[in-house]
């Protein structure tokens, strides 16, 4: 019932910028929060950046200033904004969202497919 996807990644010099949108779809009662998760190959998958419904927002250590979310409640759509780019940022990225499809129901867990950001000379 609910999908989300993401799009914006490429591949970019280091210092270049990119912008990753993500958009939720489908049955949605109401979205707790919404965040981007990244995995680089073979490491374990991290959170890069969250926001909850209130708009707070929570930023890994070593995104923290280069990177920005943001959200537009009305589409149900989440993006990341990268400055500053870095080899290490270099992963897939995955949008995940804290869903409740109904008013009855209780919040569930969901995931993008993913997108690639490549950042190579």
């Amino acid at each position: 019932q609910v999908q989300l996807v993401e799009s914006g990644g490429d591949l970019v010099q280091p210092g270049g910028s990119l912008r990753l949108s993500c958009a939720a779809s489908g049955s949605i009662f109401a979205i707790n929060a919404m965040g981007w998760y990244r995995q680089a190959a073979g490491k374990q998958r991290e959170l890069v950046a969250s926001i909850i419904s209130d708009g707070t927002t929570n930023y890994a250590d070593s995104v923290k200033g280069r990177f920005t979310i943001s959200r537009d409640n009305a589409k149900n759509a989440v993006y990341l904004q990268m400055n500053s780019l870095k080899p290490e940022d270099t992963a897939v990225y995955y949008c995940n969202a804290l869903i409740r499809p109904r008013r009855t129901t209780p919040v569930y867990v969901y995931w993008g497919q993913g997108t690639q950001v490549t950042v190579s000379s």
